[in-house]
């Protein structure tokens, strides 16, 4: 049985759809330091999936690269 083949662009599509949700996800009934600790992850997890869904991705040889532009996008 053969490995399914990793589709780069699908994985990068979910990743940015993951940045979006949370976005949008909406604050659980909690109050006080709960609901900072909610906020600080959700921040995280959006800045985690936008850098990924951002990312240009290859697969060389089994190796997955990921190439994420930390600069702003700038040039030069």
């Amino acid at each position: 049985m053969s490995e399914p083949e990793l589709d780069l662009d699908a994985m990068l599509q979910r990743f940015r759809e993951r940045a979006a949700a949370v976005r949008t996800r909406t604050l659980p009934p909690v109050g006080g330091e709960e609901r900072q600790r909610f906020i600080d992850q959700a921040q995280n997890d959006f800045q985690d999936f936008a850098i990924i869904g951002d990312a240009d991705a290859s697969l060389d040889d089994g190796v997955l690269t990921l190439r994420i532009d930390l600069g702003g996008g700038s040039e030069g």
